[in-house]
């Protein structure tokens, strides 16, 4: 294999969208940088080269646009199209406010995508794994989010986990935690482009 492959990783929401919000008010852009930092280091580690789209609690909107979301979500399209990953993970972290005890990873994937369909198998399966999910969640394809239906190339979405579960949210919080969901991640991409970086992690 020709290294550096490039991949890229993209932290959901920054600055003034927090994203979802959790149980006392935890703010989902705070975990969603610190996994995308963890993973960053882990990739490079196995000798990958990774872009992303933001490195701290920074839109990527003008102060002055009268839709911040909309150009914050243009800008993520552009810098794929721009840097041309070999593949792009955006990590997020869910919420459903109906039910508490729902909780785990799911990896989403653009419905009519194949190669976006392997990555996020790979990934769940790595991420049901390694995290020692009881109730693994399956992938989910997906035809309305705006980065899995203009993204140029390979992308998934990553939903680490519930922050309305109290029990993940606190998870969720803790480094070590957040590395292992690195770790799993990072084994799921190992997967879907046949390296064998793979260890075994405690």
């Amino acid at each position: 294999m020709n290294f550096p492959k490039l991949i890229l990783i993209d932290p959901g929401h920054g600055e003034d969208d927090p994203g979802m919000i959790g149980a006392d008010g935890l703010e989902e852009k705070g975990i969603n940088l610190a996994i995308s930092l963890l993973l960053k280091s882990e990739l490079e580690t196995r000798g990958y080269s990774v872009t992303m789209t933001r490195e701290t609690d920074k839109g990527l909107y003008d102060a002055s646009a009268n839709n911040k979301k909309a150009q914050d979500m243009q800008r993520r399209i552009a810098m794929i199209g721009e840097k041309s990953p070999v593949l792009s993970v955006s990590i997020h972290q869910n919420s459903y406010q109906q039910d508490a005890s729902v909780h785990g990873p799911q990896v989403f994937y653009y419905e009519s995508s194949v190669e976006g369909k392997k990555l996020a198998e790979a990934v769940q399966s790595s991420l049901n794994e390694k995290l020692e999910i009881d109730r693994p969640r399956e992938i989910k394809g997906n035809t309305s989010y705006y980065l899995l239906k203009r993204s140029p190339g390979t992308l998934v979405i990553v939903e680490c986990g519930f922050l309305t579960n109290p029990e993940e949210a606190r998870k969720l919080q803790t480094e070590v935690y957040q590395q292992r969901v690195a770790a799993a991640v990072a084994d799921g991409i190992d997967t879907y482009l046949h390296v064998d970086n793979r260890k075994s992690y405690s």
